[in-house]
């Protein structure tokens, strides 16, 4: 039993070794062509569903001045089912992943065919291949890159995603590994659905993509001032599935939205981040920053109660929020390119709620 245990121990510490350091080179983000003005989607929305009229400071209290689809606005105030909707899906999705695959490559300098593993996180659409089949022919990569489609993540899949795909670069030293994540939500607005969920849906999700091309470093080779992705974690809440997700309709996907959700940032996140970081042999005074992924005004305002931070914390939260609207997973990765471009330092901590009822992290050092 004591030999058997001493090899265990071996083979972890073998592989713990063997780990590579991950660093992100690259982030990019991309929108469709279609915006949307908050105020003006207000009142088409008000002429498709008077009966709303009274709450319409839903729309206004949202912090969102524009947003950005894949349909004209018009468009979502039409009746269509399920082949309308993933038609656009499976035309517009494919297009926006590529430019910001090909925005990241040019950025770290490498030739995609260098890519050696895709993830791509999307919750909004189906496409069988997948999105990373369909990406891997768009840019011609190697034949041999490992592809990694994740659905159901929702808003979360941003973080989640990003764990995932770093743990594939971990795997191999010298890998570029590469993450993207894209949503449709509009596409998903169903005018026959005149719940309350379904009016704030209306007011809140836009559409967008967002990629992160990781590399894990060789033996010798340097960050070369690069962001280091550290720990990544998840927390779950038990019997929480009906807080967010998707209904499956005879015209769609349907929302499912909690008026909880703010209840749930302001009462439970905290624990969970204790937790996370307690596990790393951290607390709260070791973060210098947090790159939150924005789901509402009250939910930023909810994770500022829980923390005990200025809104000033949440800046590019609150910023991405206004010009985009929540975009479900490539959101939190807005947050982070906008985070990047103001030279942070030290420890930064990337964090986004979603379907399960859960919340995902990931540390990230900035030195």
């Amino acid at each position: 039993m004591q030999e058997r245990l001493r090899l265990a121990q071996a083979r972890q510490h073998a592989v713990a070794t063997a780990a590579s350091e991950v660093v992100i080179a690259a982030v990019a983000t991309a929108v469709p062509e279609h915006a949307i003005d908050q105020s003006e989607f207000l009142q088409l929305t008000l002429r498709v569903a008077p009966e709303f009229r009274r709450f319409e400071q839903l729309f206004a209290n949202t912090g969102i001045e524009r947003r950005y689809t894949a349909v004209p606005p018009a468009w979502m105030m039409q009746d269509h089912g399920w082949v309308e909707r993933n038609a656009v899906f499976a035309e517009v999705a494919p297009r926006l992943i590529e430019t910001v695959a090909r925005d990241c490559a040019e950025t770290a300098g490498i030739d995609v065919r260098n890519i050696d593993a895709v993830v791509v996180a999307s919750t909004t659409g189906i496409a069988v291949p997948s999105l990373d089949a369909r990406l891997a022919n768009r840019l011609g990569l190697k034949p041999e890159v490992e592809r990694l489609p994740l659905f159901g993540l929702g808003c979360a899949g941003g973080v989640t995603g990003l764990a995932r795909a770093a743990g594939l670069a971990r795997s191999n030293p010298g890998r570029n590994v590469l993450f993207v994540a894209v949503e449709l939500c509009t596409i998903n607005c169903r005018i026959g659905d005149r719940r309350m969920a379904n009016f704030i849906s209306a007011a809140l999700f836009g559409d967008g993509a967002a990629g992160v091309l990781l590399r894990s470093l060789e033996p010798g080779e340097t960050r070369a001032g690069r962001a280091l992705l550290g720990a990544t974690g998840e927390h779950m809440w038990p019997m929480t599935e009906d807080v967010m997700g998707w209904s499956i309709e005879p015209d769609g996907f349907g929302v499912v939205i909690s008026p909880e959700i703010p209840r749930f940032a302001r009462d439970k996140l905290r624990p969970a981040l204790e937790g996370f970081l307690a596990r790393e042999g951290l607390g709260l005074a070791d973060l210098d920053g947090i790159v939150l992924h924005p789901g509402g005004r009250k939910v930023l305002e909810s994770a500022e109660q829980a923390l005990g931070v200025p809104r000033e914390t949440f800046k590019h939260a609150w910023d991405v929020l206004g010009d985009y609207g929540n975009m479900s997973s490539p959101t939190v990765l807005f947050v982070l390119e906008r985070t990047m471009a103001g030279q942070p330092r030290g420890r930064q901590l990337l964090t986004a709620f979603g379907p399960g009822f859960t919340v995902s992290f990931a540390m990230l050092d900035f030195g």
